[in-house]
């Protein structure tokens, strides 16, 4: 801890470590509960429920870059979700790869997609973004239906859990449940500090006024495509993750409802906050696990709660809590 003395006032304001690194006392403690929480998560509910509300936090958190802090309204985001997921599963299964090589192969295939994909939607705004993302997202799609490697309606099924850098073997789920929490709070973590870096404030200053942002000599596209490709490769990251825990790559997971249901997730818990879209992840997957014996009603509960949501927390539930308490959550 360092002292420093203010001349004009003759205060002696202390330097914490926190205010050092640029990180809030209060993101530092709520990190530290997260984290306390994440620990102690498997012995209050079934692991694999927990894994599944990780796996959804990060995809939301890699949305959120995008849409909340880049400003970008993706509808395709299935697509590098399912297809980091399919390949992860092969790599297991087919390969016989370790799932940190077969989380890493899936990852770095979303990436690649990401590229693709956002060298080519970034040229368009607005709606015309959303709907080109989509396109491709089907595009996606409809390669995971037809292609002999993904098993086609089946799927990839019975995705063993091979031993973790060949040592370590992942066959109990709370042996699992480690290294996806790793995994997940790692991933939210790099998340904050992108935001919360030279590159994230200009992030925001192109989602606020990107012309001004021209004005002053930045490459727009280059932000707009890095941004792209990061929030891509860590929803890769969240699908690769999922297969391993569910032993199962299909195509929900490319589906288009699934890029609703992170959209949904990030507008619930807070679209452009830290915690947010934890919060929405968290709430979507609970009632998706405790209400299935609704049957399809589920997905119109799940709309009413939309709606109430959007009427009454119209930032979101964290957006509204950070009003409240006058800081950013």
């Amino acid at each position: 801890m360092t002292m420093t003395t203010d001349n004009d006032t003759g205060a002696t304001p202390v330097t914490t470590t926190a205010q050092r690194t640029g990180t809030p006392r209060h993101h530092l403690i709520l990190f530290t509960l997260l984290l306390a929480l994440l620990v102690v998560l498997p012995w209050l509910v079934y692991p694999v429920f927990a894994m599944k509300v990780m796996c959804f936090a990060l995809f939301a958190c890699a949305f959120n870059l995008l849409l909340g802090f880049g400003g970008l309204l993706s509808f395709g985001h299935a697509a590098f979700f399912g297809s980091a997921s399919y390949v992860a599963a092969h790599a297991a299964k087919v390969w016989g790869l370790t799932p940190e090589l077969s989380i890493l192969s899936g990852t770095a295939v979303a990436a690649a997609l990401g590229l693709l994909i956002g060298a080519l939607s970034i040229r368009r705004q607005g709606i015309y973004f959303a709907m080109v993302t989509l396109a491709f997202a089907q595009m996606v799609y409809f390669f995971a239906l037809q292609a002999e490697f993904t098993g086609g309606e089946d799927g990839i099924q019975s995705v063993p859990r091979n031993a973790l850098f060949g040592i370590f073997s992942l066959a109990d789920n709370m042996a699992l449940y480690w290294l996806v929490l790793v995994i997940t709070f790692g991933g939210i973590l790099f998340l904050y500090r992108v935001t919360h870096s030279p590159f994230g404030h200009v992030l925001k200053a192109i989602r606020q006024n990107e012309a001004r942002a021209v004005s002053l000599g930045y490459n727009v596209n280059r932000y707009k495509l890095t941004v792209f490709v990061i929030s891509a490769t860590f929803a890769g990251l969240a699908g690769a993750t999922k297969s391993q825990v569910f032993q199962l790559a299909s195509l929900t997971d490319v589906h288009w409802s699934m890029s609703g249901e992170v959209v949904l997730m990030t507008l619930l818990g807070g679209m452009g906050t830290i915690f947010g879209p934890i919060v929405g992840a968290a709430i979507i997957v609970t009632m998706q696990n405790y209400l299935a014996g609704f049957g399809a009603w589920v997905t119109v509960i799940q709309g009413v709660i939309f709606v109430i949501g959007v009427l009454l927390f119209r930032e979101g539930i964290v957006g509204i809590l950070a009003k409240w308490f006058k800081k950013p959550l």
